[in-house]
């Protein structure tokens, strides 16, 4: 695995983003606010003499649609080769978690090779990002009137991981479309199925139709103040806010779906639709059930099965002073999540954001994985899938997701990430510890600085070394950066049933 920045480099890069939350900058910070107050950006400005507030500015356009992700995986060095890698990625998103931008971070490090402004348009319109590039230079989009977008996705056959999709067919769209704030147009991944072929019909699921006034009197108009403060706010998921509510009887859990920046309200019906379908037709002991759902309003609404035990993350926090999960239930969850993955991949669904957060406990401590809204149906499953839109959890992420290619071992490798949480009790990611991330664990054990059982978890008090070493053996093989010598899900779960087993 490649290596991440040098500690040295590490603790300047976060100490810049230290600073420029507290409203210091960098060096040549008065040189950046003049530059600004003066209205001299120039094209051979360097991006280090950016004030906070031009930066700021920038954030405010990139950050909600996770942009920088895509600018970060088109940065190279002098050299030519890639100056990000996936480890410097997950680092950049940990910054969200302490209310930081990923974007300002980005910039600042990347200012540091001396790119200037006509470097930073430049990059901002290769990526589509053209509004805030005629924030930095009002002229320097005029070109895009006539230049085509890429196609927002394209299914490929058997792709390697080097092979790049044609740009045939492409279409140019007005100027005025191009400088619009979300200029991330929505993208959907084709799937090689008609609406009616899909089951995307929600009037043919067979669910319960509610109100969106009736799903707001339920849950206490959406009160967004927590369960353990008094509320109904359960959590955020894929798309939106999930609340508690009851209905005749039954406790359930609403999730209000919110558009993103780059989604308008069409398209955000059309994902509802889409998350209706497929969880309709997914049913699996180890999958949330979908009982209904409303879409009579601008914010639809999906209304599940409740689940008493909260998440995985959760529990293995102790959240709200829950007893720490022994090692067998551990297990047990673990081979449970394989086996409501390895249902989707047979039934050909990808589900794209497998995490801890989004693998659900029953009052027994079964297993169901949730938020299937990211999920997408492919024909030819064996097929890679090429989008625009990157979607998911950095810090859950495999390589190739990343870069914008979605398979089935992408979903295999956040499972290894989900198997490391189970035998450390550690978050995916935290910069209050070393190392930072939970995925560079692996590093410090292959370079026989320590092993895995310095990193079971504490709070368990019994658990058994073999069974421990095998697990970590699967989350290894789950974890390697070539997605073709990854096993496939139902490999996995084969293994995880041994461990049950002995």
């Amino acid at each position: 695995m490649r290596r991440m920045l040098n500690r040295e480099e590490d603790k300047s890069s976060w100490f810049r983003a230290e600073k420029s939350e507290r409203g210091e900058m960098p060096e040549l910070s008065h040189m950046g606010r003049k530059l600004e107050m003066n209205n001299s950006i120039t094209p051979s400005t360097y991006v280090r003499c950016l004030g906070y507030g031009m930066m700021k500015q920038l954030a405010d356009f990139i950050d909600p649609q996770e942009g920088w992700k895509k600018l970060a995986e088109d940065i190279k060095n002098p050299s030519g080769a890639n100056r990000y890698s996936q480890m410097h990625i997950r680092r950049f998103e940990a910054l969200k978690q302490v209310g930081k931008s990923p974007t300002c971070e980005l910039l600042y490090d990347w200012g540091t090779l001396n790119c200037t402004i006509s470097d930073l348009v430049d990059l901002l319109i290769r990526n589509q990002f053209l509004a805030p590039a005629s924030l930095l230079l009002p002229d320097s989009v005029w070109v895009e009137e006539k230049s085509p977008l890429p196609p927002p996705l394209q299914e490929t056959g058997c792709l390697n991981e080097k092979e790049i999709p044609g740009q045939e067919n492409q279409m140019s769209l007005p100027v005025s479309v191009l400088l619009a704030p979300d200029n991330m147009l929505p993208t959907s991944v084709s799937c090689g199925l008609s609406t009616e072929e899909s089951g995307l019909c929600v009037q043919d699921t067979g669910l319960q139709s509610f109100s969106f006034h009736e799903l707001r009197t339920l849950t206490n108009d959406f009160d967004d103040r927590t369960v353990s403060a008094g509320g109904n706010k359960l959590g955020e998921g894929g798309f939106g806010v999930v609340y508690k509510g009851c209905i005749s009887g039954r406790t359930v859990a609403v999730k209000k779906l919110t558009a993103l920046a780059d989604i308008n309200i069409e398209d955000l019906k059309k994902q509802f639709d889409q998350e209706i379908g497929i969880m309709a037709k997914c049913q699996h002991e180890n999958l949330v059930e979908l009982l209904g759902f409303s879409n009579d309003f601008d914010q639809p609404c999906l209304v599940y099965d409740y689940m008493p035990n909260g998440s995985v993350l959760d529990r293995l926090a102790c959240l709200d002073n829950t007893a720490p999960i022994p090692w067998k239930i551990r297990c047990e969850i673990a081979q449970g999540a394989s086996n409501g993955i390895c249902f989707l991949h047979e039934n050909n669904h990808i589900h794209r954001d497998i995490k801890s957060a989004n693998i659900l406990l029953t009052e027994t401590f079964v297993p169901k994985l949730s938020d299937f809204g990211l999920a997408r149906a492919s024909v030819k499953f064996t097929h890679t899938i090429l989008t625009e839109r990157i979607v998911g959890t950095a810090a859950y992420m495999a390589p190739e997701a990343l870069r914008g290619e979605i398979t089935p071992k992408s979903d295999v490798f956040s499972f290894g990430v989900v198997l490391l949480e189970i035998i450390t009790g550690l978050t995916p990611v935290d910069e209050n510890r070393e190392p930072q991330l939970l995925l560079s664990i692996k590093e410090e054990i292959e370079d026989e600085e320590k092993t895995i059982e310095d990193y079971v978890d504490e709070k368990m008090s019994s658990w058994n070394i073999t069974s421990i070493e095998q697990m970590y053996s699967i989350a290894c093989q789950c974890l390697n950066e070539k997605k073709n010598r990854r096993p496939d899900i139902g490999k996995v779960k084969q293994h995880l049933q041994e461990i049950l087993i002995e």
